[in-house]
């Protein structure tokens, strides 16, 4: 991420993060951005084939639903070896969420560090005057 929308909190086992956006959907995207910020870094400046994943998450609440989302993302690296870098939210509402995430193969990435999933541990999710606000602690 060239300009980061985050900002690492102090966590003593896990890694934490503040992350923000001017609405729901940059705060939903800055988060996955930042998961995958953490989680690897470009090697090779050659750009190859990206592979566009369909992803939809149902929850009960906006706490739920971004937890949802980080992990889904996770799951999908994980299962399609693949580091996300680009995702377009097409409808976010506090119980749905559907996004095109983009992602590149993760031969093409150092990676940097294993995130296990997103938690609720100390999650918050909150409107301030520029915008939106994520508190995150992931597990390692």
């Amino acid at each position: 991420m060239k300009d980061k929308n985050y900002e690492f909190i102090e966590h003593t086992a896990d890694v934490g993060i503040k992350v923000r956006g001017k609405d729901l959907r940059e705060l939903f995207k800055n988060s996955a951005l930042a998961m995958f910020d953490i989680i690897a870094e470009k090697q090779s400046p050659k750009v190859t084939r990206r592979q566009e994943i369909k992803i939809e998450q149902k929850a009960d609440d906006l706490e739920e639903l971004l937890v949802n989302w980080l992990n889904e993302l996770l799951s999908l690296s994980a299962a399609q070896e693949l580091i996300f870098l680009a995702f377009k939210i097409t409808k976010l509402d506090k119980n749905i969420l559907q996004a095109i995430a983009v992602g590149q193969n993760i031969a093409d990435y150092k990676v940097n560090s294993e995130i296990k999933a997103a938690t609720y541990h100390e999650l918050e999710i909150k409107e301030n005057k520029s915008g939106w606000e994520a508190k995150i602690i992931f597990d390692v």
